[in-house]
């Protein structure tokens, strides 16, 4: 048998995730890569829970089946759901961004995908490095 592809452990901002799944352009191809299983995308619940909140938006105009589609077909077969174990409690700038850092330490994430300014400014926590959706689209 031949050698297991590593795959990366990453987590996406809400943002960034929002804009793969919505919208076509530079960031849908992030949307194509956990499709494909070069990486697993992570969620907590505390994630989850804003991704959620902001896929009822009124600027995006779905419709509950449209979200539960999303939700069912999209994210939840592709992503890991982990449970919160560490805290980054006042890593970031916006203490609302510190659950993302908090997900990749939980999950063993090595890559955060960001294009919030807060964030992006940590550039580095831990073993996490924290970049720009352009950056991971040019790596794979």
């Amino acid at each position: 048998m031949g050698a297991k592809k590593k795959v990366t452990r990453i987590v996406l901002d809400t943002n960034v995730l929002v804009s793969a799944l919505l919208f076509q352009g530079e960031l849908s191809k992030i949307h194509m890569l956990w499709k494909k299983g070069v990486i697993v995308p992570l969620l907590t619940k505390e994630t989850f829970n804003e991704f959620q909140k902001v896929l009822v938006y009124p600027k995006f105009s779905l419709t509950a089946e449209e979200i539960k589609s999303i939700l069912q077909e999209e994210v939840l077969p592709f992503f890991e759901v982990v449970d919160q174990t560490e805290s980054a409690a006042g890593v970031c700038r916006d203490p609302d961004d510190d659950k993302f850092i908090s997900c990749a330490l939980s999950g063993g994430a090595c890559i955060i995908i960001s294009g919030d300014k807060d964030l992006l400014a940590v550039g580095r926590y831990k073993k996490i490095s924290i970049l720009h959706p352009n950056d991971l689209t040019r790596r794979f």
